[in-house]
């Protein structure tokens, strides 16, 4: 190999590891540096999510490079020097009944494995911990009304990181239980969202929506509000923390006592990004 060629290899390594070396500095739950897929999954939701989402990638390749081969022998076997004189015909039964029934069953093939997904999403089971995330310019607050009903705020800390997800007071629950969220806003529309989760659900004031989740590894897990919701909307991060139950429950001990009188934050402590 000359000159040349390890000049190449080298480059190509060096973008391979660009490419997929973002998860040896980035943990579970959290975007990753040259990311191009979707977060690894970290509840049952987002399995099938991610199955669905591979699932429609590969049926819409096989689509695109069938029509793009009709195309190709349409090109070459059809033009005007390979056929001087143009076919008359004008119906084909078996083509038409050919491009009016595959598409049908594409979409019911499609349509089984969404709906069944849809459901999963909406259909709440029944939840081992509630807790309320109430959207408010421009943080969020968590309210635990199956433990003690304590409330805090969770505000962006500009020295936590990563970068604009790090958070002063984290969402905390416990690993392999269904956490049922009910989301509302206090001001404007915000929107809950913890990709890793498969979550995603608008918090609207007056109305109360409610998701779930339940995480199967322990670690941090982000979001942010997925709504445009002002002037901080990109500063308005979500930050779950998944434990063991023993964890979960000293956690809940000392959090009474912390936020017994309500949140510790508050938003003047949020307002350095936009400074």
């Amino acid at each position: 190999m000359g000159p040349v060629g390890r000049h190449l290899l080298g480059l190509a390594v060096a973008g391979l590891t660009l490419a997929t070396g973002g998860a040896a500095f980035a943990e579970l739950g959290q975007p990753k540096p040259w990311e191009w897929t979707l977060q690894e999954s970290g509840s049952p939701v987002m399995d099938n999510i991610v199955w669905f989402h591979n699932f429609l990638f590969v049926l819409i390749t096989l689509i695109t490079l069938f029509v793009l081969a009709l195309l190709v022998v349409v090109v070459i076997k059809f033009n005007a020097r390979a056929n001087p004189v143009p076919s008359r015909t004008t119906h084909n039964t078996l083509i038409e009944v050919a491009w009016t029934l595959v598409p049908v069953l594409i979409l019911v093939g499609i349509s089984v494995p969404s709906f069944r997904l849809l459901f999963l999403e909406l259909d709440v089971p029944k939840a081992d911990i509630t807790i309320k995330a109430t959207g408010k310019q421009w943080y969020w607050s968590y309210a635990y009304p199956d433990n003690g009903k304590f409330e805090f705020d969770s505000l962006m800390a500009q020295d936590k990181q990563p970068r604009l997800l790090g958070v002063d007071n984290e969402m905390v629950v416990p690993v392999n239980k269904v956490i049922r969220v009910q989301t509302t806003g206090a001001d404007v529309i915000h929107a809950f969202a913890v990709p890793a989760f498969g979550v995603k659900i608008d918090a609207i004031p007056g109305r109360l929506n409610e998701t779930w989740f339940k995480a199967t590894k322990t670690g941090m897990y982000y979001g942010q509000c997925s709504e445009l919701c002002g002037k901080d909307h990109a500063f308005m991060p979500i930050a779950v923390r998944v434990v063991s139950d023993q964890e979960f429950a000293s956690w809940v001990e000392t959090a009474k006592k912390k936020y017994a009188s309500g949140g510790t934050s508050t938003y003047a402590s949020a307002a350095g990004p936009t400074q």
